[in-house]
């Protein structure tokens, strides 16, 4: 029998469980006071001196510096309900900690996990189908749809830092989003912020919006306006190559060392005459344009812009139609884009070139004003949210109500089908119903109201079937929120439910870590170590 001294630790059992529960009670703790319209903002400072400010809990849990290996699940879940649905974030934090929670006294007294697994696998199931026979259709008429994803925006947007604003917003970013084709691809949504101004300066622009880039002396003789141009989108550099360092050419004559100079200039010309032979008004190229072609291009009545950002340019593309060259010898019309209107345009501080009307795809951008970068910032990541709302409310048009209104009804439901099944499975189910009670708890924690007191009436309006009550926010009461449109698509209740459920079931089934600490330097790779082996081999 061989002997090897592994250099590993290891934990295991029941107290391993415990530790993961508690490792995700501290998670969920970080964004628990997030949550709905009344939540708190986070001040994140990371190591750099950077601030970030946030509610949004996918945003958070990415900037806390998470090392627990469980706990990193539940980073991961708010982090793919952020992808797949964009809001909905915090909730999924604070399910699958309090289904952990509700778990925690059945783990202690030594229930297996695979049956608490088992139970809450049901119970996931039962909670889908629920949603989805009580989710609310509604149907695809123009106006109506519009209104309905109205609502979703601004449900989204409540507990953003700009809900003040949300009725301004869930405007813009519905048109935002119908202004795109079916596929509804957010890269075709542009979203560029500029300092100073007040928030309801925003605007929509339907097309493509960029910074003004860089430019040289000649620019300002340029024309900022046309109308029907073409534009030229390149992948070429325009300027004059500075020799390298190191370079050596050898002339015998000042002629030779003139001609090369010429050169040098010819073909920089060569390529400057091509693009303005090939028609087009607007040229945009990823690579500098230099002072030379600048004027060359003024002189001609064309606009240029050097340095653009590639997503930039792919933006325009796509918009304009058209393809990125990367040399200028075939600039023919297939190749070059076309928009109805271009034109350069003040917004605060900064220089903005616009394209609109463009006919290929169909694309927008919106220009956020505000004052501190941070303030900006966090508008930005609550317009991402609300646009992604917005996108699944068009592919799945049913709808639930928000405000704790769909979990209350679940927990009710799952509460009494709990009492129809023998075993175990009760307890884990009813324990499953009473963890969905958080959403609306805390609500109310967060707005400072009584929770016990109206979690107890919306229990006893639920159990009379008023089937869409939740927290009214504003009366500290409850309501019918379906009739106050307090709305959200099905399909993110579903998602924060499932995926809460799965990291729940995953951390129950870890029983045991093992870390394998990085060797030292000096010692062998992998671990093992065979210095302080009295007997390396011992015949059993």
């Amino acid at each position: 029998m061989l002997h090897l001294l592994l250099c590993t630790y290891t934990s295991q059992g029941i107290p391993q469980l415990i530790s993961n529960i508690n490792a995700c009670q501290v998670i969920s703790e970080a964004v628990r006071t997030t949550l709905g319209p009344r939540g708190m903002d986070k001040l994140m400072v990371d190591n750099r001196g950077k601030a970030t400010i946030s509610n949004d809990g996918a945003t958070i849990l990415k900037l806390l510096d998470v090392v627990h290996p469980a706990a990193k699940t539940l980073v991961d879940i708010a982090r793919s309900q952020d992808a797949e649905v964009g809001d909905g974030t915090t909730s999924v934090t604070l399910l699958a900690a309090e289904f952990l929670k509700q778990l925690k006294p059945y783990v202690e007294e030594g229930l297996h996990p695979q049956t608490i697994i088992r139970a809450f696998r049901t119970a996931t199931n039962l909670a889908v189908n629920k949603i989805k026979e009580v989710a609310v259709s509604v149907k695809k008429e123009d106006k109506e749809q519009r209104q309905l994803l109205e609502k979703c925006a601004a449900t989204a947007l409540n507990s953003k830092l700009i809900a003040g604003q949300k009725e301004f917003f869930s405007k813009m970013v519905v048109d935002a989003v119908m202004s795109l084709d079916e596929l509804l691809s957010l890269k075709l949504i542009g979203i560029k912020k500029v300092q100073g101004g007040a928030l309801e300066d925003s605007q929509l622009v339907s097309g493509v919006a960029f910074k003004k880039t860089f430019s040289y002396a000649g620019f300002e003789m340029q024309p900022k306006r046309y109308d029907n141009p073409k534009i030229a989108l390149l992948n070429v550099e325009l300027e004059l190559k500075a020799e390298k360092d190191n370079a050596e050419v050898r002339v015998k004559s000042v002629e030779d060392y003139q001609a090369i100079v010429d050169a040098e200039w010819n073909i920089l010309y060569d390529k400057l005459e091509k693009i303005y032979h090939s028609g087009a008004k607007v040229v945009l190229s990823k690579l500098p344009i230099g002072d030379v072609a600048t004027q060359y291009f003024a002189d001609r009545d064309l606009f240029c812009a050097g340095r653009v950002q590639e997503e930039d340019l792919r933006r325009t593309m796509m918009a304009c139609g058209g393809s990125i060259q990367t040399s200028v010898g075939a600039l023919t019309d297939d190749v070059l884009g076309q928009c109805e209107l271009f034109e350069e345009v003040q917004v605060g501080g900064e220089r903005y070139n616009f394209f609109k009307g463009c006919p290929k795809a169909k694309t927008c951008t919106i220009i956020l004003r505000g004052g501190a970068e941070q303030f900006t910032e966090e508008t930005e990541r609550s317009l991402h949210d609300a646009i992604m709302i917005v996108r699944r409310a068009i592919k799945n048009d049913s709808i639930v109500a928000g405000g704790g209104a769909i979990e209350m009804e679940l927990s009710k439901y799952l509460r009494d089908y709990s009492r129809t099944i023998p075993g175990k499975q009760q307890l884990l189910i009813g324990a499953y119903a009473k963890a969905l009670e958080i959403i609306p708890r805390q609500l109310c924690d967060n707005a400072g109201f009584d929770a016990t007191n109206i979690l107890n009436k919306l229990r006893a309006k639920h159990a009379q079937g008023g089937m869409w009550f939740g927290v009214d926010i504003n009366n500290e009461d409850i309501a019918d929120n379906f009739t106050a449109c307090v709305w959200e698509p099905s399909i993110v209740r579903i998602n924060a439910l499932t995926a809460a459920s799965e990291a729940a079931c995953l951390i129950l089934s870890v029983d045991e870590t093992i870390k394998n600490p990085r060797s030292s330097a000096d010692g062998p790779p992998g671990g093992l170590l065979f210095s302080d082996l009295k007997e390396p081999f011992s015949h059993a």
